[in-house]
This record gives C-alpha cells, structure tokens and sequence, in this order.
C-alpha cells in the first residue's frame, strides 16, 4: 500500500484536476458536507474583518463552502497542486479571494505568525508526510483564540466503517479513477484513509498538538463514520486580545 507523497502527490494531483470537481460532484453530500464543515466554524458576523486560510484548498470547493459561511471574510487558498489552483483561479470570486501555491511545510516561512483568524483544511491532513509538524505551523499562524476546522476522511473505528469506505472505493471510486486516467490518485485515496488516524486518534492529534475545545463532530449519509469535521481553537493567552 505504497502512498503517493510530495511532488509525486503534486503531480497525481494536476494531472486529476480536468476530472477532479466533475468526480466530487458526483458524490453525494461532497459540497454540503463541506458547507456543513465551514459553518462550523462558527464565525461571527458573516466573517467580517476576519482572514481565514484555506488549507489544501484544491480546485476551490472548500473555498466557495467558506464564502458561504462567511461572505464577508479575506480568504486565502494555498495547495501544492499547480493543476488544481490553476482550475481555482479560472472561476469567479469576490474582491478578497487569493490563491497561491504553496506546500504545506513552506507555509510557516512565507506567511507571519498570528496572520489569520481561522483556518479550514480540506482533506488534507492524511497525505501529509509531517501532520504533527503541520498543526504546530498551523496554530502558529492563528491568532489566539483563533479558529481550526478540518474536514477529513478518518474512519469512526468499527469494522463497519472500514467495510462501507472499501466497498465505496472498490465499486464506485477506484472504477471511476481508472476512467479518468487516476488511478494511482484513486488508489492513494483508498489507502490513505486506510492507513490515517481514526476519527478518535486524530482528536488526540489535535489536542497534543495545543488546540483546546476539540470536539469531533460527524456528517450524514454514507459517509457517516467515514468523514467527520473536527474543530478547536488555540488557547487565550491572559493579557492578549483575541
């Protein structure tokens, strides 16, 4: 069960993006769920005066699921991924949408520390090399207080969840994949999953990592037990304002 990891992952990636938002949009529940994901969040005031980071933002569907979460708000997307920013950049946002290539270990050295209100992370966590190193960059960069929520693929920890996600992928994901040229993407994506935190194991990731008020949160349909949000926030330093 090799794994797709760096430029290779990069590279699976742009080559998947001209199928890439016509896949997930086949998927039932992929773009609710991420609206779903954005609103918990809980940002105040439609996002005013806040500056979110949109963490592995893709092809931009988690960023137009914080949009509608937060309308008001400055987001930023980064990715890796040329091929899928390149898709980004080509839809219509408002005034105070950006996007950037960047990887996720070069974040901590090209953005400032405490620059952002809140950070959203897509499906990412579980192809990175380093997610430990990865939440203590991005707890770094929120302001006290501030805001994190993931929305992952992590299995709840039954058997039956295990089963559903390889079913999924064995009848439906994977034949896809192959007719679209991905397999390897595909495949990654099956393995990841399999071989990532389960949905408890990533909370305690969260927590040791210094994000306080974690909580796992689930979503409806298939995918119950299979993706799930998780949210918390970095502790209130007495003395400094939030």
């Amino acid at each position: 069960m090799t794994l797709l990891r760096g430029d290779a992952l990069s590279e699976a990636f742009d080559h998947g993006s001209t199928a890439y938002d016509r896949l997930v949009s086949a998927s039932p529940g992929y773009h609710a769920h991420l609206r779903r994901s954005a609103r918990r969040l809980g940002l105040p005031e439609e996002g005013r005066g806040l500056r979110v980071l949109d963490l592995g933002c893709g092809t931009g569907a988690s960023t137009a699921a914080l949009l509608a979460a937060a309308p008001h708000a400055r987001i930023t997307g980064v990715d890796a991924s040329a091929g899928m920013l390149e898709r980004a950049k080509a839809k219509s946002w408002p005034r105070g949408v950006d996007f950037a290539r960047l990887p996720v270990e070069e974040l901590a050295g090209r953005l400032e520390a405490g620059s952002f209100d809140a950070v959203f992370a897509g499906y990412l966590f579980r192809n990175l090399t380093g997610p430990d190193e990865a939440l203590a960059m991005v707890r770094g960069l929120l302001v006290p207080g501030g805001r994190l929520a993931v929305h992952e693929y992590t299995l709840g920890g039954s058997p039956v969840h295990r089963a559903v996600w390889n079913a999924v992928c064995s009848l439906i994901i994977q034949p896809a994949g192959r007719l679209t040229g991905d397999a390897d993407l595909y495949r990654h994506l099956r393995n990841s999953v399999a071989r990532f935190d389960t949905a408890p194991v990533f909370a305690q990731r969260l927590r040791r990592a210094g994000f306080v008020d974690v909580r796992v949160l689930p979503l409806p349909g298939w995918q119950t037990g299979i993706t799930h949000t998780f949210v918390g926030r970095t502790a209130v330093v007495p003395g400094v304002r939030a």
